[in-house]
């Protein structure tokens, strides 16, 4: 199918005896906001780091843009990166870069774009994710955790990617500078028409962001819908997930 940006297909990835992915099977159409909800390691982290090539597959294939990725060799994986932007949990920026050095890192080490345009490319696209020019000679200890948030979401579009991931995107923040964020990846994201795979416990963000959701548990999708169908549906483990409740067939060990 023309439309479908990523394809996965029995994907298996086992650390040791633990079998963390074990047979996801998954599509993401071009332009689609996916985001998969599942517990705390449940191999959320590990299906991202998979599609990026960060880690290889025990067995199953990862398909974009019609070619198979599991495979590819180091320049090729390369070109594949290019192609997309991540915003990392923690924000994970360079403490001895400026701000603006954090966003256009991308554009210097890949795009080979000059410190000057890289800069004014890098202002230009703060103020995108509603930071002022004058943000962009701080440093990231100077910044609150709603402007990190912002930076890294600035660094993961500057690129113009094809791709977008988003690694719990709110974890960290209130609940108004969360809906803040959300906003500007749903509007980030859509202005570039990029393919997007979030993953995150935050109900208030899967519901602002997600055109479809996927729960992975037991390393498998056991379901996936709408935000509609998701709050329809009778499947017990999504219920309970979604309800934050400790009843139900989801056992946590404490």
């Amino acid at each position: 199918m023309d439309d479908v940006k990523i394809k996965i297909k029995n994907l298996h990835k086992a650390f040791g005896k633990k079998k963390v992915l074990n047979g996801v099977d998954l599509e993401i159409k071009k332009g689609e906001s996916l985001v998969v909800i599942g517990g705390s390691g449940t191999g959320k982290s590990v299906l991202i780091k998979c599609i990026q090539g960060l880690l290889t597959p025990d067995a199953g294939s990862i398909v974009i843009d019609d070619k198979e990725t599991v495979d590819f060799r180091s320049r090729e994986r390369d070109r594949l990166h290019e192609k997309m932007g991540m915003l990392f949990q923690g924000g994970a920026l360079f403490d001895s870069l400026s701000v603006w050095e954090n966003v256009a890192f991308a554009l210097i080490e890949n795009k080979k774009l000059q410190k000057k345009q890289a800069k004014n490319e890098a202002v230009r696209v703060l103020r995108q994710v509603g930071l002022a020019p004058d943000v962009a000679d701080l440093y990231p200890s100077e910044l609150s955790g709603g402007m990190q948030k912002r930076v890294g979401l600035a660094r993961a579009i500057a690129t113009k990617p094809e791709i977008i991931f988003f690694d719990e995107p709110t974890t960290g923040l209130d609940p108004i500078m969360a809906d803040v964020i959300n906003d500007l990846i749903v509007e980030s994201a859509k202005g570039l028409g990029a393919t997007t795979l979030t993953i995150t416990h935050d109900m208030a963000s899967v519901r602002k962001i997600a055109d479809r959701v996927a729960m992975l548990f037991n390393g498998q999708i056991i379901w996936q819908g709408t935000v509609k169908e998701m709050d329809k549906t009778n499947n017990e483990y999504v219920r309970q997930f979604v309800n934050g409740s400790s009843h139900g067939p989801i056992k946590v060990e404490v």
